[in-house]
């Protein structure tokens, strides 16, 4: 269990190290863009091969897999709405629009956003299995341009350096329980419940994906981000192939 724990507060840290950055180094939105079009990709190669395609060779039935990207899918549709009408619909914005988002909301939004990530993480611990490097680094890397471009808003809006850390430190635990979370929870499960669970993680990122990350990091990167999306997934399908 603290195995699971570890690996949780490791991929879920470079959220801090993003927003510490942000804090020192002033980034500019065409860079932000770009870097959020390699995270976007990091995040598709993920959702590919980590977690549909293990979905479908774990399920006994496939029908788990089909409802379980579905129910994702529904789910981020429903609580990002729900995050949307308490300020948070800029959560991932990059420069001033995202200055105007409310702390409660990009709290749940990164829960929202991140929580299934790290459950799946934990979900390759169980039965002695191992941690799968390509979905930790999928997750730590596509975590990075988020918290640099949500602690750019912040800033900007009159956070506290102090308050900005301590949300991302709050956001690193949470990571570590999640995964934690996904370890203990379905230690004993079925296939067809874990298949449900990663094609529901890999429906909800997917979601998010086209909803909110890839058309912010269009809108400020330009056409040289479909080249940094693609270094993003290669890299990723390297690592997922190399285990």
């Amino acid at each position: 269990m603290a195995n699971a724990f570890a690996w949780g507060l490791f991929s879920g840290s470079s959220v801090l190290l993003g927003g510490s950055l942000a804090l020192r180094v002033r980034i500019g939105l065409r860079t932000l863009g770009l870097i959020m079009g390699f995270g976007s990709g990091v995040l598709l190669s993920a959702v590919a091969y980590e977690l549909v395609a293990e979905a479908s060779l774990t399920a006994d039935s496939r029908t788990a897999v089909a409802l379980g990207l579905f129910v994702g899918c529904g789910t981020f549709v429903v609580g990002d709405a729900l995050v949307d009408r308490m300020g948070g619909g800029e959560r991932k914005a990059i420069g001033a629009r995202a200055a105007s988002t409310s702390g409660l909301a990009i709290v749940l939004g990164i829960v929202l956003d991140g929580v299934p990530e790290s459950v799946v993480i934990g979900l390759g611990l169980v039965g002695g299995g191992s941690v799968s490097a390509a979905m930790v680094a999928a997750v730590f890397l596509s975590n990075l341009p988020e918290s640099i471009a949500a602690t750019a808003g912040l800033v900007d809006s009159g956070w506290t350096r102090r308050r900005v850390l301590g949300l991302w430190t709050g956001v690193t635990l949470m990571a570590g329980l999640a995964t934690l979370a996904g370890y203990a929870l379905f230690e004993n499960a079925s296939p067809d419940a874990v298949a449900f669970v990663l094609a529901f993680a890999g429906g909800a990122i997917l979601t998010m994906l086209a909803d909110t990350m890839m058309p912010e990091a269009f809108e400020h990167g330009g056409k040289l981000v479909g080249v940094c999306t693609t270094v993003g997934f290669a890299l990723a399908f390297a690592i997922s192939a190399l285990e």
